[in-house]
């Protein structure tokens, strides 16, 4: 808003009537004093008016120069976050390198033990028929195939077989799954206990796939 600037009230006022002369120098000197302090309120009003402006332009530097430090940061965020992901990428690679190292000294292991593969599928053709006698309720054919106890060779071959091709603590956990349940199986079938048999069959079974399945065992035998 405009200020307007009053150094001679008077100025304003109309002329008293008392010569043409004085009228006349009067009238135009307080025409020229007016349009001088109007002029000067005005340039005064300008200069005061001009600071905003240069206040939003120092405002406007400001952001710019933050939007240009922010833009600097996130290109060093960004540099490190690259250098982050190539590092993750790298464990990466190396963790596939090693897994398929694992994997083919396993399969190497596979390939030269003959025999205890065939401990293992003596072992997939027991489960089979323990499993079709316990359907048919036939837990005396369920004893034959299995024996009285867990010290039966064949059982005793098998973890020969378990021990072998074992690595990781994953796979020794399903093997002691797998030799509790064959424990209470065998027990359960002494008992005629049909079941307390087929609880403990499932679980048997269950154990002994999970472990074939880590070791890589399951593409090597027939039946599972």
């Amino acid at each position: 808003m405009a200020t307007v600037c009053l150094s001679n009230p008077k100025s304003f006022l109309p002329s008293l009537p008392s010569s043409a002369s004085s009228s006349s120098s009067s009238s135009s000197s307080s025409s020229f004093s007016t349009r001088k302090q109007i002029i000067v309120c005005k340039a005064e009003n300008n200069v005061s008016n001009f600071s905003p402006i240069i206040s939003k332009r120092s405002l406007s530097i400001s952001l710019a120069s933050s939007l240009l430090l922010s833009l600097t940061g996130n290109g060093i965020f960004n540099a490190n976050a690259a250098i982050l992901e190539a590092d993750e990428d790298d464990e990466l690679m190396e963790k596939v390198k090693r897994d398929r190292k694992k994997r083919l000294e396993r399969q190497g292991i596979i390939n030269s033990s003959s025999k205890e593969k065939g401990y293992l599928q003596d072992l997939v053709y027991k489960l089979s028929k323990v499993g079709q006698s316990i359907e048919n309720n036939d837990l005396s054919a369920a004893s034959s195939v299995l024996g009285q106890s867990t010290d039966a060779d064949w059982i005793q071959k098998v973890n020969s077989a378990f021990n072998k091709f074992t690595g990781s603590d994953e796979e020794k956990t399903e093997i002691d799954s797998f030799n509790s349940s064959l424990s209470s199986l065998v027990s359960s079938v002494t008992k005629n206990d049909i079941e307390g048999s087929k609880t403990a069959f499932v679980a048997s079974a269950s154990a002994f796939e999970k472990w074939s399945t880590l070791t890589g065992l399951i593409e090597e035998l027939k039946g599972l």
